[in-house]
């Protein structure tokens, strides 16, 4: 399948400000499939700009403006070949907990003691209906997550706390991957936070959107994406932009700001969330735009 993408966003400052140095995330990660083209435009044009790999293997642009500005606005394009995931045919994995290497590359998606107690008790909860078997026992959370957490979109904040999600029965993609990971390192398997792009739009508003997914690594079939949002383990090509620990807090929605220094005064900033993205899928035709829009930020 091909995915062929555009994803703009536009900061509207209420002075001139001086942007400095940033760091953008918005590559995809070079194992996500065959890349066959990007570009990056930005507005100012920045004064440097290099790329490098960051943690997890993301791909990081970092830039540097010098001047002042009242607006700053990103636009990534790139076209990219991405497949399905292979059907595991391994044999199971042991029962949970699975140990990790305290100087190994996912010990650090292992963390479990800022776990709320109510998410133990639930993560408990499904461990005693599985009877061992790990991967059961992911596919349950999984679906139970899709049941009985209600999905919403949300434009604005960051991912809330997993006991908060677990509470109020609804949320947004981000919120009930929050959840899915503090339930996975409760029980003992390594599971990260994974932001990009889905195939389907199967959204409430119709609209295509940005979308986060876990990750949970097993000693067997390594890393495993599942999808608590859509109650699906990942089957159908989704594109990888940034794996990561856990959910940055964001600085893109419409009535978040963000402060920068000018002089001695403190600017806020707003976003315009114009971020068009359009899919192709490829076939014996040739590939055909669906086009659909983003339009919004992470659910």
């Amino acid at each position: 399948m091909r995915f062929s993408v555009r994803h703009q966003t536009r900061y509207l400052y209420s002075e001139p400000v001086r942007l400095g140095a940033r760091v953008l995330r918005f590559n995809p990660r070079p194992d996500a499939g065959r890349l066959l083209s990007r570009t990056l435009s930005l507005e100012p044009t920045p004064d440097a700009r290099q790329e490098w790999p960051g943690a997890f293997g993301n791909l990081i642009t970092r830039v540097a403006f010098a001047g002042e500005t009242d607006s700053f606005v990103i636009d990534r394009r790139f076209e990219l070949e991405v497949v399905a995931p292979p059907l595991c045919e391994a044999s199971s994995p042991p029962p949970l907990p699975w140990p990790a290497e305290a100087d190994g590359s996912n010990a650090v998606c292992c963390s479990r003691n800022d776990v709320d107690e109510t998410v133990r008790a639930f993560a408990a909860e499904l461990a005693g209906q599985c009877g061992g078997d790990a991967l059961a026992l992911l596919d349950r959370l999984n679906e139970r997550l899709f049941v009985d957490i209600r999905h919403d979109i949300r434009d604005e904040g960051a991912a809330r706390p997993a006991a908060a999600t677990l509470a109020r029965g609804h949320g947004a993609c981000r919120d009930v991957t929050n959840l899915f990971l503090a339930a996975c390192r409760r029980l003992g398997a390594p599971a990260r936070f994974v932001s990009g792009y889905q195939a389907k739009a199967d959204t409430p508003d119709g609209r295509r959107h940005l979308h986060v997914w876990p990750e949970v690594f097993t000693p067997v079939i390594g890393w495993r994406a599942y999808d608590p949002t859509h109650g699906v383990t990942v089957a159908t090509p989704m594109l990888r932009s940034a794996p990561a620990l856990r959910r940055r807090r964001p600085c893109r929605s419409k009535a978040d700001t963000m402060a920068l220094r000018r002089r001695r005064s403190i600017a806020k900033s707003k976003l315009k969330p114009t971020r068009p993205d359009r899919r192709r899928v490829a076939s014996r035709r040739p590939p055909r735009r669906l086009g659909a829009e983003v339009g919004r930020n992470l659910r």
